[in-house]
């Protein structure tokens, strides 16, 4: 497969290289952006799993530029510098973490938190949207110690058959809770973006990170939810119909008249889980499939009478 290939079958991918950005999801932002104006008023903004970077970069553009705006980005991975961006590597599950920022903001709330990150996933549906639910619901305990009252909080979600258990928990802490699907997101994919504006906690709720939101005792029919206890949420879709496809294949000569070349990567990633096994591939050291003649014969066992 050569390299220009992936450049005809994902052209935001092709874009996200030509413009700069460290990965195609920076249009999903641009996009949610443009439908909810996420920036405004807001000099105070928190990436949650940021690696390798890419909101991170909108929000430097779109905030840290700002006189007063100030960017922290945080993740378990290592990450390239950004200009304007304060970078933690750190535990979204630890107080530690959550008590580094409020001190990088001096002290005052975020306006804004965002969280794109989504684990490995396996293929197996089911566990991939259990475990998506449980890093959102990570994500959101944290924005519980960091978010202002009135604060937005966007956060990637997998649309699966139990997701309207998730909406019901955004809605006890937000006032406005709308399910986005930007352009730039592929139709093949259950990916979408909660929107949460108007971060309204509960009379007496008390932030605690050492207790998940949600634990294994609620009830299995919960989400059957039905009657005024079903919460509805309205599904938006982001861009302009006139933008690209991301499920389409385009030429590598795009009908704006520009001729193709090939771009690398703006930033390859840092000490990737991947690093160990592609130096042993290199190597020779990487385990290989073992054929039966190779194995050495096994001895017979002696049977005495």
């Amino acid at each position: 497969m050569g390299r220009t290939s992936k450049d005809k079958r994902d052209v935001y991918y092709r874009l996200a290289k030509e413009n700069g950005w460290r990965a195609r999801s920076a249009f999903k932002l641009l996009q949610l952006d443009e439908e909810f104006q996420l920036f405004q008023g807001v000099t105070r903004a928190v990436d949650l799993c940021a690696a390798p970077g890419s909101w991170s970069q909108v929000l430097s553009q779109k905030i840290g530029g700002k006189e007063s705006g100030r960017v922290v980005a945080v993740d378990l991975q290592t990450m390239a510098p950004l200009p304007g961006v304060l970078q933690i590597q750190g535990d979204i599950t630890q107080l530690s973490t959550a008590k580094e920022i409020i001190q990088h903001f001096e002290g005052c709330p975020a306006d804004l938190v965002l969280c794109d990150g989504a684990p490995d996933v396996t293929g197996l549906h089911d566990v991939d949207e259990y475990m998506q639910a449980q890093l959102l619901l990570a994500a959101l305990n944290i924005v519980t110690h960091v978010l202002k009252p009135g604060g937005c909080f966007v956060a990637k979600i997998f649309r699966g058959r139990d997701v309207t258990l998730l909406y019901s928990q955004l809605r006890v802490f937000f006032s406005s809770v709308l399910c986005a699907k930007p352009r730039s997101s592929r139709n093949s994919s259950i990916e979408a973006f909660a929107i949460c504006q108007g971060y309204d906690p509960p009379e007496g709720f008390m932030p605690d990170l050492t207790k998940p939101l949600l634990d294994h005792s609620y009830d299995p029919d919960f989400n059957q939810l039905d009657g005024p206890t079903r919460v509805i949420v309205p599904f938006v879709t982001c861009g302009d119909l006139s933008s690209y496809d991301s499920d389409r294949s385009y030429p590598l000569d795009l009908e704006d008249g520009s001729e193709y070349k090939y771009t690398p990567p703006t930033q390859p990633p840092i000490s990737p889980p991947y690093q160990e096994a592609c130096t042993l591939k290199k190597k020779g050291q990487l385990a290989k499939e073992i054929r039966p003649q190779d194995c050495p014969e096994k001895p017979k066992a002696l049977i005495c009478i």
